[in-house]
């Protein structure tokens, strides 16, 4: 996501900066190539190290937030916008930097190779305060950058919504190894999917989110039939995964609240032990 949204926002005439390390950092110095819905290449700027901005756009996995905060801390990185998948990560960037705004976003984004990312598919980036201010100038990069974005009033609302699906979708196809669509297909597999996002509504709704979690998976599942996940590419790749930061985050607050989060527990644990096994 960060390479798509980078791209997009260079395209529209801003000066950015990427941070990127290991293998797309080597690939990056050469050029950042973008497939799919548009076609670009582009000679861009790219270091290992956080440098100051006006604005800032975390898109690392959720489990490296805290890493990007405490370098994010040592510059003047600007507002300081999230656009990641998981639950928790702008309270981690609020401990360490003063103007936060939350973000989620329904684009699609695969990495098809270092350097080279593919845009699948155009969707709603939803952005709102968090901590300090910055929201507007946040909107006003991501419109003229061509990206449809919308402020909303509350985004933990919309973090626990994206979420919830993605406690559906992202460990079933991630332990099964399907396609998203598979989960509506296979009658077990949406067995499954229904208790789990029954289970994961309850938890959002304890908190006072009112999310019907069963017709939302239909949805995105339906949308992104075709689709690999985000977390199977995980798997699939032998990387860790954010099922901390999803699946785990929902336990979490629902044994706080004494709610039955079985189903939840289980793929939490599932993907947990596929990650542990490939070592």
């Amino acid at each position: 996501m960060g390479s798509l949204f980078g791209a997009l926002i260079q395209e529209a005439g801003y000066d950015v900066h990427f941070v990127a390390r290991g293998k797309q950092l080597e690939a990056l110095k050469k050029s950042l190539r973008v497939e799919g819905l548009r076609k670009m290449e582009l000679k861009v700027k790219v270091s290992d190290k956080a440098v100051n901005a006006d604005v800032t756009f975390v898109t690392v996995k959720a489990y490296d937030t805290e890493n990007a905060a405490k370098s994010l801390a040592k510059v003047n990185p600007g507002v300081v916008c999230s656009l990641q998948n998981g639950i928790g990560n702008e309270e981690i960037l609020a401990r360490y930097l003063d103007n936060v705004v939350g973000g989620v976003t329904t684009y699609g984004a695969n990495l098809k190779d270092f350097g080279v990312v593919v845009f699948a598919g155009e969707g709603v980036t939803y952005i709102g305060e968090f901590k300090g201010e910055g929201v507007e100038k946040v909107e006003e990069v991501l419109r003229s950058s061509g990206i449809n974005v919308k402020i909303v009033e509350d985004i933990r609302e919309k973090i626990w919504e994206k979420a919830v699906v993605n406690s559906v979708i992202n460990p079933i196809t991630a332990i099964f190894k399907v396609k998203n669509g598979e989960i509506l297909r296979n009658e077990f597999l949406w067995e499954i999917a229904e208790k789990t996002a029954k289970e994961s509504e309850n938890v959002a709704k304890s908190m006072g989110y009112d999310i019907d979690a069963v017709n939302a998976v239909k949805i995105v599942a339906e949308k992104t039939a075709e689709n690999i996940s985000s977390m199977l590419q995980d798997v699939l790749r032998n990387r860790r995964t954010e099922i901390d930061f999803i699946n785990g985050a929902i336990v979490r607050e629902g044994l706080k609240k004494n709610l039955d989060v079985c189903y939840n527990s289980f793929l939490w644990k599932a993907v947990k032990a596929i990650e542990k096994v490939r070592g």
